[in-house]
């Protein structure tokens, strides 16, 4: 047994005891602070490649080894469960019912990516998203507010069909080795990379792009998320926002990158027109929303478009930006859904037309909502800017040098960065309606949230700022692991 196994059984053991009757809160939030102090653990002894590694078999003859192993950047991506675990079980209200069932389901979502980002055997780096997602629906569908059957239905058709097709792309890229180098350790497929005919990568590379798109929420696949995160509860929002929709990234990175370059020449121009969509279309229906919980909705799809960008730009400043700004986009959304549930708690509406004022009777909460929104936005001393400023470098780099003319992924990062200026109106707009001016009669009780929600609240915003004043502390993971997998 080694670290990294208890950092993935753990929640899901926890899981378990808490839906047999072990006392929930408590039971969770130790749970999650020991995953996070195991996962600094973790990092602090890290010396390089693939470490951590042990090995489970399951079906021998079919390959099957429940194999856990983390280079730099699985453990970034497993530092980003942690963190946002602690804060969703820190800021989760009083359940009124079925609370045992609920703390299991949280604790579910965060072993099951936990899961997925430690393993190294294909099949159960999938297998391990699948066990997130099932809480995630019970999540919404119980406990969620509004249209929560029909956002619970709407999000379980849109990812249970995304995960089919992603599964068929993952079985073609299985069967695309030779017979004699079929195997299901990721490892061993990136080191026979060589093996995988171009001719075939191309076919191969858009059912993985389509079904990871879907679970990420890539244009045109983009509308079920928004009304999934206005209807879950706090928690459920900041896990699969921050955490579980980061996967179908991590996928991009650690299987289609290494393995179908060629395959993503071929899509390169379409995946391009999508990624834009999600930066100037998403970015204008954001602008367009009225409530702050549909508002962050379409903004966590709007910022989808920064990481595909830094994916697309298949080197290693680009790709290397997007994995840090799945840490900074992480962080950052769920600090701002964890305030939207305080909102929430305590005004009949989340209309922006019926706040405002809220500054000055709870001061904590307007600064805290501007220091995240900031970050969202992409200003200096955030994670956010670091790695939006090294996605738009990477790309540019991309193209051609020697030419006064734009190659495609150049015109697409110059139409990325008018995203900034959107996702600035958008956030400012709303900071203003919320919290600026003088209070509404509706707000006229509002006060300041308890300690559990400040501090939570706190871990997320000190997370960002460490991020973005000190990078190198996460670049020393992330590029070493990155220039790895594109054989830098």
């Amino acid at each position: 047994m080694t670290v990294l196994n208890f950092i993935v059984l753990l929640p899901i053991l926890n899981a378990i005891a808490i839906a047999c009757g072990a006392p929930a809160r408590k039971s969770a939030l130790l749970s999650a602070w020991t995953q996070l102090a195991l996962t600094i653990v973790a990092m602090c002894g890290y010396r390089g490649g693939f470490a951590y590694g042990s090995t489970w078999a399951v079906a021998p003859e079919w390959g099957l080894n429940l194999t856990f192993g983390a280079d730099g950047l699985a453990l970034v991506m497993l530092l980003l469960t942690a963190i946002v675990t602690v804060a969703a079980v820190w800021v989760t209200p009083k359940i009124e019912k079925r609370e045992n069932l609920f703390y299991a389901c949280v604790l579910l979502i965060s072993g099951g990516a936990a899961g997925a980002f430690a393993s190294v055997d294909m099949f159960f780096f999938y297998a391990f998203h699948e066990l997130a997602l099932i809480p995630t629906f019970l999540l919404i569908g119980i406990w969620g507010q509004g249209e929560r059957q029909v956002a619970a239905w709407k999000i379980t058709i849109y990812l249970a069909v995304g995960s089919m097709i992603l599964l068929v792309g993952l079985a073609k890229l299985y069967l695309a080795f030779p017979e004699g180098a079929r195997t299901f350790d990721m490892i061993e497929m990136t080191k026979a990379r060589h093996l995988i005919p171009a001719a075939e990568q191309g076919g191969i590379y858009i059912w993985l792009l389509v079904g990871f798109g879907v679970l990420i929420s890539l244009f045109p696949f983009h509308s079920w998320a928004a009304p999934a995160y206005a209807a879950a509860p706090t928690p459920a929002a900041m896990l699969h926002a921050g955490v579980l929709k980061k996967f179908g990234l991590y996928g991009l990175i650690r299987i289609a990158v290494p393995l179908l370059p060629e395959g993503a020449k071929v899509w390169m121009n379409l995946l391009l027109v999508l990624l834009v969509a999600n930066i100037l279309y998403i970015g204008l229906v954001t602008i367009a929303q009225k409530k702050l919980d549909w508002m962050l909705g379409y903004s966590s799809v709007m910022h989808m478009g920064y990481i595909f960008l830094g994916i697309a730009a298949g080197n290693a400043i680009g790709i290397t930006g997007a994995s840090l700004l799945m840490l900074g986009h992480g962080l950052s959304i769920a600090a701002l859904f964890a305030m939207c549930g305080y909102l929430r708690q305590t005004s009949p509406s989340l209309a922006f037309t019926s706040l405002g004022g809220i500054a000055k009777k709870a001061p904590f909460l307007g600064y805290a909502f501007g220091m995240a929104a900031f970050a969202s936005i992409g200003l200096p001393g955030f994670a956010n800017f670091a790695s939006e400023a090294m996605v738009f470098f990477g790309a540019f780099k991309a193209g051609p040098a020697a030419t006064l003319d734009f190659s495609s992924i150049q015109l697409a990062t110059v139409c990325g960065l008018w995203g900034v200026v959107i996702s600035a109106v958008y956030m400012l707009r709303a900071y203003r309606q919320i919290f600026q001016g003088e209070p509404q009669a509706n707000v006229a009780a509002f006060k300041d949230p308890s300690c559990s929600i400040k501090w939570s609240v706190i871990l997320l915003l000190a997370a960002l700022m460490v991020g973005g004043l000190w990078p190198k502390s996460m670049l020393n993971f992330i590029q070493p692991s990155v220039e790895a997998l594109i054989g830098k």
